[in-house]
Parts: structure tokens; sequence; C-alpha cells
């Protein structure tokens, strides 16, 4: 059964999620934005990217995690079952790979992982999404073939939501929601999705 939800307080609408995009909150520019974020080429471009990388953060007991990915836009298009298909993999944004940087070992969506930085890809569902962690983050996010998932860590499932209010533009960030945990959130068009996540502090990296 979907689950369909309006959308949380600490949404509210649309205009609102996109102002808590670190980029937009802040008045950052695009490299400000994306710092720390692996870029394919030039940096010089990137403010000139049609969907343009930006990045998402949270700092836990355990360390700093960071999310790096590319932003597309709707465009009057149909994303989820349409841009987006059911069943087949997709790179959960633009351009490189989506990115997340562990400091500290853990699990993503479940999947055991050492502290690092590994790739994100989603296997959207109507109810629920396959998401896969894959060990090599620098790479361009397309394809998703034989090649690219020999490197999966691993992967985990999670339920979709409908929202009632739209969202333009795909944006993911990330909420604490505990000293060493946090859910990467992600939002397109009516589609809503947490991805949980946790760091050992036992485990936590030097870099």
């Amino acid at each position: 059964m979907i689950h369909r939800m309006t959308l949380p307080r600490v949404w509210l609408c649309a205009p609102v999620l996109l102002a808590l995009v670190a980029g937009e909150a802040s008045g950052l520019s695009a490299q400000q934005a994306a710092e720390g974020c692996w870029v394919r080429g030039s940096r010089d471009g990137l403010a000139r990217r049609p969907s343009p990388l930006d990045s998402a953060s949270v700092s836990l007991a355990g360390g700093t995690v960071q999310v790096c990915y590319g932003r597309p836009s709707r465009r009057g298009r149909e994303i989820m079952g349409g841009l987006v298909p059911f069943g087949e993999p997709w790179r959960l944004g633009a351009n490189e790979a989506t990115t997340i940087r562990m400091p500290a070992s853990g699990t993503i969506a479940g999947v055991e992982v050492q502290a690092g930085q590994y790739s994100l890809y989603a296997v959207p569902g109507e109810r629920e999404w396959r998401i896969a962690v894959n060990g090599e983050p620098r790479r361009w996010g397309v394809p998703i073939d034989e090649g690219v998932r020999a490197k999966d860590v691993g992967s985990g499932i999670v339920s979709s939501m409908r929202l009632d209010s739209l969202v333009e533009q795909l944006t993911l960030r990330l909420e604490k929601t505990g000293p060493n945990a946090a859910d990467l959130v992600v939002a397109w068009e009516r589609t809503y999705l947490r991805v949980p996540l946790a760091l050992r502090v036992e485990g936590r990296s030097r870099d």
C-alpha cells in the first residue's frame, strides 16, 4: 500500500523545502555548495549546469556525513514511472554518481560499510525503493551496467511515500535522528523517502 502524507511540518511546502538546501539557504555559490565533492573535469562550468551539483551534510558523534548529487528539475515532465522508470537502476541524481562520505564504519540502508566514500543508486518502485551502495564513488552516474554493479557493497529496501505538494527540483538532505544516526531524505515530484544511516563511534576515521 502506498503511504500518502501531507508534507511534514519541517517541509511545509515546496518553496520552503528548496530553501532548506545548503546552497540556496546560505547563498553559497555552486562551487562552495559542492565543496568536497568530486567533479569530472573542470569546476568552472558548475554554475552553468542545467542540473547543478549540490551537497548536504550532517554532523554526528562519529563525524560529518556528506552527500554530493546533481539536482535535475521536473520541467513539466512525468518523473517517477516516466523519466525515472520503475524497476530500473537510476543514479539518484544527475551528472556524476551520487556519493556519500562516511567518516566512520556504520550502515547505509542497513548495508554494513567501512569509513570512506561510496556511490549510491536506486531501483525505484511504486511502493518500495531498493537503495544500492557501491564501492566506486568517482564515476559518471550512467550507465549502471554489470561493471558498476559488480562493485556493489550491498543494498537495502525503503518505503516510498506520496506528497500532496509538488517538489520541482530533486532535493536530498540529511536529517539527524540520533547522536550517531540520520536519514537521507529524498524528495522529487510527489515522491518522498527516507534512507537510514548510522555511524559506529568506535570506528571513527582520522580523515
